[in-house]
């Protein structure tokens, strides 16, 4: 199993590009479903999550094929419209197949997906959207069966807000009879995205960016040419890096737009930011001011950059708080990150982080994505050596993250 070595202490400089958005790029494979013709899409990023999208989209008939910096997607020979437990237990993403099944071929057998490490996140909302369409879904044996000779458009409201819910009933109800009205629907740049390229697949859909998207259906969707959005996690990750280590960086290919909050917290902690129409300048000089926040859904604080952030509180000059409300389970970096000397404690869903002059290297061990980063960025800013395990969290959501940390001046290796 591979590890991270880091040795700490070193100041970033240079200029790095982001890769396309993980979290965009998994519903818009799904929605090659949706047609006969062919996807070509731009910018899809080299991951293990995407990698096992496209091996389980495969298997279902969809050809993917990669052209250049192209990758081509043409769903004519579709035929087997099952997602396997063997497959959706490695990523939960898979159920994003539901919706698109549906809609085009009138049924889906598609398994429950299984437990993740940061907290529960129930499909009950996708499956009550789609009854509310028309269709008959059963669970048994651990998978939804689901049947519709052809979706009916209706409205919608979840009892919750939820992204994967908002895209799978979106693609459902681009090929549903009649009008949908989804309220309460998620307000995420990815799923904006998504919603932008069933529009240029033929898709007509009212209110986007909003959470209250009307879909008109529409008999077929079409191919398309499309680029998926920069990856705004990775964006805020990489800036919080240069944050906890001082330094100089440029990022390309980035969308400041959609990071307002991550950016006023940055500036907040004392972060000198720049931007630009695809660019974003990061300087920092000195330890940072602690910054307090509660995570919320789009355009609030993400719960992916809670740890991220949280490393950088851990070595700011005071005190700070964060308060957790998406997910129940995603504090189990703190105990990692308290072994690298931080002080952080927590009550309930708070955690309260006493910010220390620095922090030493140590063993330490990922546990989650997101979490992974925030090690890393720890490791970085540390003195001494940081050695990372299972590090495969890591690479679920970031494309060689050691090699572009690597070419701003970081003393980061890869152990096989």
């Amino acid at each position: 199993m591979d590890k991270l070595l880091i040795t700490g202490g070193k100041r970033l400089s240079g200029e790095v590009a982001i890769s396309g958005a993980k979290n965009a790029a998994l519903p818009i494979l799904c929605a090659g479903l949706l047609t006969a013709d062919t996807l070509a899409l731009g910018n899809v990023p080299r991951l293990q999550d995407v990698a096992t999208m496209e091996k389980l989209l495969k298997q279902m008939g969809l050809y993917i094929e990669k052209n250049g910096a192209v990758l081509e997607l043409c769903g004519r020979d579709v035929n087997n419209l099952e997602a396997p437990y063997e497959m959706v237990k490695t990523m939960r993403a898979s159920i994003l197949v539901l919706g698109p099944l549906l809609a085009r071929f009138g049924e889906a057998k598609v398994s429950l997906p299984g437990g993740c490490a940061i907290g529960s996140r129930p499909v009950d909302q996708h499956i009550k959207g789609l009854q509310a369409m028309g269709a008959e879904i059963k669970i048994e044996g651990g998978y939804i069966y689901a049947r519709a000779k052809k979706l009916k458009g209706t409205r919608i409201v979840t009892d919750m807000i939820t992204v994967t819910g908002t895209e799978n009933l979106l693609m459902a109800a681009a090929l549903a009879e009649g009008d949908t009205l989804l309220e309460n629907a998620a307000r995420e740049p990815e799923v904006t995205d998504l919603a932008n390229l069933l529009v240029a697949m033929g898709a007509q859909i009212e209110g986007i960016g909003s959470d209250r998207l009307m879909v008109h259906g529409v008999p077929a969707l079409h191919g398309a040419t499309y680029d998926v959005i920069a990856d705004r996690i990775e964006t805020g990750t990489f800036l919080c890096a240069v944050a906890a280590t001082g330094g100089d960086v440029i990022l390309r290919h980035v969308r400041a737009d959609i990071l307002d909050v991550v950016l006023d917290k940055l500036r907040e902690a004392g972060v000198v930011l720049t931007t630009g129409d695809d660019w974003i300048r990061v300087q920092m000089a000195g330890r940072p001011k602690p910054v307090g926040f509660r995570t919320t859904e789009y355009p609030g604080f993400p719960t992916d950059m809670q740890a991220q952030f949280m490393a950088l509180n851990c070595i700011a000059e005071g005190n700070s708080r964060v308060t957790e409300t998406i997910f129940e389970n995603r504090f189990m970096h703190v105990q990692e990150l308290n072994r690298l000397g931080a002080a952080i404690e927590i009550d309930g869903h708070t955690a309260a982080i006493t910010g220390v002059p620095g922090l030493i290297g140590a063993p330490v061990m990922a546990t989650d994505l997101r979490a992974s980063a925030s090690l890393v960025i720890a490791g970085l800013a540390a003195s001494g050596q940081t050695l990372i395990d299972r590090i495969y969290h890591l690479d679920r959501g970031y494309d060689k993250m050691e090699v572009k940390l690597s070419a701003l001046g970081a003393d980061i290796e890869r152990i096989k």
